[in-house]
């Protein structure tokens, strides 16, 4: 995952903090020892803590260094050529590091394992084992067969893998805000992602089982939950033809059906102190009835991850995302109709596809103008072998000219970063406190309502405390203020 303090994004600064070394010593008597590295989206973190799971149930201890490790799981991310490159870069210093210590096993999880296939294997032979998102299950057995000198790989994609049963080794965590992967895959197929084909097709998880997980985590310290899928709105899930018997009356049965409106106000009721985040949305999907949830429950965080990819409709069309400008600007205006203007809003934004002019370039910057979103993460656009718009299209936007286009949407975007934090000087914000500044000890940081990083002085108060926080000063990126007995009217 990307920090949550990072709000304006480059190309070049978020593939710059991509990677996140997951681990957590332990005591190794009797234990081999595993050391995990992620790369990439939410999802990949989420997944790094199912793996750890996997392994601690077959007698594996995690470590938080290379130097002695056993076994060196690098879960991957292919959305971008560069995202592969700096896998393919930490692989040879793996397998240098592999030289001196022979007996090491190495090996590429994820997307990228998924695209390439055996590919690392037999051509670039740089790992041990390649295992797909939805294999595993399967890594024991793996390690058990590269250990033995032969190449292990599992790509087989699923279309009921879940994981629903594998309770995640909370990995690098900072105790207060967790992951909760609520369904898997992608049915979308936009024309320049990879993911349909990486992460296989969708399914959504028992909802019964992110309710449990979600209290268990509660119950554990833990005050916020990020749901997770790549489409969260296309979450739906329909029971078995027999009813569970644990469950409520009202929530078995033939009728009974849950969308994500519904699971959000299962995982709300948990805990009025528990707060709940979702990502990410598709504009095609998301439903009034998910925004009046939203603003039902106050523990709901009034933000949205809402990714516009371009602001023309033709590049949309192109794209394959199934809606054009308007569409989207009325969804834009239905969540600020019902949410208010201070919901956060975040986007992802593409420059230079396949075809794109200057004057659809544009486009997307009046978009941005026209929502001022609070952040976004922006990228010139990398084509991926394999997906539609690689087989259609020819990648015809010169680099020079994508930078220069990438870097007027970068500019917009800081310029209305800042003035969507002036906003918030003089107002008072519920702050959900996570840890130290990482300025200063002094000072602690956490997010309010809206997905914003606030900091002010430490005073008495500590990590899991809700505070309420009067903003004095910002920056584009950052609110700074100090704490408040009650919320000024």
């Amino acid at each position: 995952m990307i920090t949550s303090t990072l709000k304006i994004l480059s190309e070049a600064d978020k593939e710059a903090c991509e990677l996140v070394k997951v681990s957590e010593e332990e005591l190794t008597v009797d234990k081999k020892r595993l050391f995990i590295e992620s790369y990439g989206c939410q999802m990949n973190f989420s997944d790094s803590e199912i793996v750890a799971a996997v392994m601690r149930n077959a007698n594996f201890a995690t470590t938080s260094t290379e130097d002695n490790a056993d076994v060196i799981f690098l879960n991957t991310c292919a959305i971008r050529d560069n995202a592969e490159q700096k896998v393919r870069n930490r692989l040879q210093y793996l397998n240098n590091l592999k030289k001196k210590r022979p007996g090491l096993i190495i090996g590429v999880l994820g997307c990228m394992a998924e695209r390439l296939k055996t590919k690392l294997l037999d051509e670039e032979k740089m790992v041990d084992i390649v295992a797909g998102p939805d294999a595993y299950r399967d890594l024991p057995r793996l390690v058990e067969e590269a250990e033995t000198g032969q190449k292990a790989v599992n790509v087989f994609l699923s279309r009921e893998e879940t994981y629903a049963d594998i309770s995640p080794i909370r990995l690098n965590s900072n105790g207060i805000t967790a992951y909760i992967s609520i369904m898997r895959g992608c049915d979308n197929m936009c024309s320049f992602c990879v993911v349909p084909y990486t992460r296989g097709r969708e399914r959504s998880r028992d909802p019964f089982s992110i309710v449990e997980e979600a209290r268990l985590l509660f119950a554990d310290g833990y005050k916020e939950v990020t749901l997770l899928g790549q489409n969260v709105d296309s979450y739906k899930w329909n029971p078995s033809p027999v009813g569970r018997g644990d469950a409520s009356p009202s929530l078995t049965g033939e009728g009974f059906r849950v969308g994500f409106a519904q699971l959000l106000e299962m995982v709300a009721l948990i805990d009025p102190d528990l707060r709940v985040r979702f990502s990410t949305s598709h504009p095609k999907d998301i439903t009034d009835d998910v925004l009046w949830t939203m603003k039902k429950y106050e523990n709901i965080c009034n933000y949205i991850h809402f990714p516009a990819q371009s602001g023309n409709s033709r590049v949309l069309k192109i794209m394959n995302r199934t809606y054009d400008r308007e569409w989207y600007i009325q969804k834009i205006d239905r969540i600020r109709e019902i949410l208010g203007d201070e919901c956060g809003i975040s986007t992802d934004m593409i420059t230079g596809f396949c075809t794109e002019t200057e004057e659809e370039h544009q486009d997307t910057l009046s978009l941005m103008e026209y929502v001022k979103y609070d952040y976004a993460y922006m990228f010139a656009y990398s084509e991926r072998p394999g997906t539609p718009a690689a087989k259609k299209f020819k990648d015809d936007i010169p680099e020079d000219v994508k930078k220069r286009r990438l870097q007027e949407v970068i500019d917009v975007q800081r310029r209305h970063s800042g003035e969507r934090n002036q906003m918030s000087l003089g107002k008072v914000y519920k702050v959900l406190v996570e840890g130290p500044s990482k300025r200063s000890d002094a000072d602690l940081c956490g997010r309010n309502d809206q997905n914003k990083v606030v900091v002010f002085p430490r005073e008495n108060y500590k990590k899991g405390d809700y505070v309420h926080v009067l903003v004095t000063e910002c920056s584009s990126a950052t609110l700074i203020g100090k704490a408040v007995e009650q919320v000024i009217a």
